[in-house]
């Protein structure tokens, strides 16, 4: 055992010796870390960077002293240069900026794709507005790549691609088929849409960009004939079996599940078999309910996957703007008319729940098979453009003239308009694949 001598390590009266200080900086600093790390930042290699403490530089006053004196495009400029490549270990996504680029343009529309569903075709359904197709989210401290449709396709040759999930997930899903079909010939793709599996081949590629419906990821009375009532649904948490089965094989699986389970404090969840009926159900807290989802979903990648044959990605949950009051709009009606994004760093509204997104991470860390988020929670809150709104359907329907007069009932904001937000998404997607 060494045994240090205080003596030894006593300072002379006076100045602290300046390696003391620089650690009393540098635990300082740790400390400041710890405890302003918050959900934004997922990752699943989230590792908290610090940079090396240096001894006291006698330069760093006059260098202090000229960074002051720099002109705001100096800055700029400076602040271009700073940034590095891509590298998901070290680029925190959801930290940066939306900046619009009027002479940006989107890959498609929706009236050149024809994969859109009429619920996010905005353009057709009458959106008069287009800047919220020009925006660009630009991180902080990297230099995100451009979606390069031909790339995309490359990474994806000889590989099934399957986004799972809701009717968000969905969107994702059309998302990335639009933005690569337009590079694949006629004659060389082909769509089949069904009720819960949809598949779309890129036949010159041998690839396959699927999305199959698991509103919750795990089974419930609501899967294909979806019960309007919140209060009716029964989930059963314990089984993922019915869904996962038609999981297997795929080489790269994207997962979401958050919104269904906000509609309402408490969730009816059922253990067994839904074929001795629907009794036996229990009232759980909508979070208890969402742990124990995950956790049967969790199990069932833990058990069934092979990491170095399937990769596995998580989408954070999708911001909704229902409050118009939480970006202090007072006047507003939810996300209805909103032209332009929130512009306050680190925004965040009463539609995303920190708690439920704790929940994802704390399942996600605990198993085995490694999960990447695409961490696309922060960035979407700003948003408020974004949303379908009235430019949407209702019941298979898109709105009429009066049911558009009437936002505060009909305005949709949730779902995301095409070409628009999900893009970003797929880019950040992109940058992982």
């Amino acid at each position: 055992m060494l045994i240090f001598s205080l003596d030894t390590m006593k300072p002379s009266r006076g100045k602290l010796p300046l390696s003391i200080i620089a650690i009393v900086i540098c635990v300082s600093a740790f400390i400041g870390v710890l405890y302003t790390e918050d959900v934004g930042s997922l990752s699943s290699t989230s590792i908290i960077n610090l940079k090396s403490c240096s001894k006291q530089d006698p330069l760093a006053n006059s260098r202090e002293s000229a960074e002051d004196n720099k002109t705001e495009d100096d800055l700029d400029d400076l602040e271009a240069d700073e940034k590095t490549e891509f590298d998901p270990r070290r680029c925190s996504i959801y930290k940066g900026k939306w900046v619009f680029n009027s002479s940006a343009k989107p890959l498609y529309s929706d009236r050149t794709c024809p994969y859109l569903d009429k619920q996010v075709s905005c353009v057709k359904n009458g959106r008069p507005d287009s800047d919220y197709r020009h925006w660009e989210w630009q991180p902080d401290d990297c230099t995100l790549p451009r979606f390069d449709p031909t790339v995309a396709l490359e990474k994806l040759r000889g590989k099934r691609l399957m986004f799972v999930g809701d009717s968000l997930q969905r969107g994702q899903w059309q998302s990335f088929v639009c933005l690569v079909e337009s590079h694949i010939p006629e004659g060389r793709k082909s769509m089949r849409r069904g009720r819960s599996h949809s598949i779309f081949k890129a036949k010159e590629y041998n690839a396959t960009i699927e999305f199959y419906w698991a509103p919750f990821l795990v089974e419930s009375n609501s899967d294909l004939h979806i019960i309007a009532d919140p209060k009716d649904r029964i989930l059963r948490v314990d089984s993922v079996f019915k869904h996962a089965k038609n999981w297997i094989g795929v080489d790269i699986l994207v997962f979401n599940t958050y919104v269904w389970w906000m509609s309402g404090l408490r969730i009816k969840s059922l253990w067994g078999s839904f074929a001795n009926g629907e009794e036996g159900f229990e009232e759980l807290d909508a979070p208890i309910a969402y742990r124990l989802g995950l956790k049967t979903w969790a199990n069932w990648v833990d058990s069934s996957v092979d990491p170095n044959k399937t990769r596995v990605f998580f989408t954070t949950m999708s911001p909704t703007h229902m409050r118009s009051k939480d970006w202090h709009h007072e006047e507003g009606i939810r996300c209805y008319n909103e032209t332009k994004p929130v512009m306050k760093k680190g925004y965040w509204g009463s539609g995303s729940d920190r708690w439920m997104m704790g929940v994802v991470t704390s399942v996600v860390e605990r198993m085995k098979v490694p999960v990447s988020f695409i961490n696309i929670t922060q960035i979407s809150e700003y948003r408020i453009d974004g949303h379908t709104s009235v430019y949407t359907e209702y019941q298979g329907k898109i709105l009429t003239d009066e049911q558009k007069a009437d936002p505060r009932r009909y305005a949709d904001c949730i779902h995301w308009c095409l070409p628009g937000v999900p893009d970003t998404w797929n880019q950040l997607f992109y940058a992982y694949l």
